[in-house]
């Protein structure tokens, strides 16, 4: 899996939580926290939901393979109460268990074939506790949201703390025979019309193919949901959430 200047670039990274901050998932994640006393954020970014978990007093680890995020990470208020590792979700092993695991913002969507992605799945299984429950994120590629990443569509203006007036957009590729999805961000600072891009790809399994590989992967799904707002998972639902346990 090659590096992502998103996630890996100081100056890149440091828009991540402008464009992305503190959303539905994070609400929901939140809430489902609660009771539970020993978290494991795989994926945790730049840290702001894996921080906010852990203020309860809980046992939290947040894993990403990005240093650049785990800097932003660590040093964001409450992230003295996180243990923040550097590491692979498809092949770390932290000889620990957890009442929940969980990766959120689609980072399901990084392990780009269904051998990563069944690696993710094994990494999931290896770190949950008998009664733990797992969920994550993925697009459901039924919808094609990728279609509304292009120039036109995805324009849009934010706000930098530095740097002022940003101006942000997507392009977008999409391979038919992998489904592998690849697309360019920038920004562009209105100030001097500097622009910082990156090129990123991600994968959209089926929820067939995420119901076939988890009972190889040791795993089970109690619950499907269909968005960050509750609702079943149905053919046409814009995110594909699985809930469950251990097999």
């Amino acid at each position: 899996m090659p590096s992502d200047k998103l996630y890996n670039d100081p100056s890149l990274v440091e828009f991540y939580d402008i464009e992305n901050g503190w959303t539905a998932d994070s609400a929901y994640l939140k809430t489902m926290a609660e009771g539970r006393t020993s978290i494991l954020d795989l994926g945790c970014g730049t840290g702001m939901l894996t921080a906010a978990l852990a203020e309860s007093g809980k046992r939290v680890v947040g894993v990403d393979p990005a240093a650049a995020m785990l800097d932003v990470a660590r040093s964001r208020p409450g992230g003295n109460r996180v243990r923040w590792v550097e590491g692979d979700g498809r092949t770390i092993r932290l000889d620990e268990t957890f009442d929940m695991v969980l990766l959120s913002g689609h980072a399901f969507q990084v392990f780009l074939t269904k051998d990563d992605q069944l690696a993710a799945l094994k990494t999931i299984a290896a770190h949950l506790s008998p009664e733990g429950h797992f969920i994550f994120d993925s697009r459901n590629p039924v919808v094609e949201e990728w279609k509304e990443w292009t120039p036109d569509e995805s324009e849009r203006d934010t706000e930098h703390p530095v740097f002022g007036k940003v101006l942000a957009w997507n392009d977008v590729r999409h391979d038919p025979a992998t489904g592998v999805v690849e697309y360019d961000t920038f920004y562009r600072i209105a100030a001097d019309e500097r622009t910082y891009a990156a090129q990123s790809k991600i994968a959209f399994p089926s929820h067939e193919d995420l119901t076939a590989m988890m009972d190889e992967s040791g795993l089970v799904v109690e619950q499907w949901l269909g968005g960050w707002d509750g609702r079943p998972f149905e053919t046409s639902a814009s995110e594909i959430i699985p809930i469950g346990r251990l097999r």
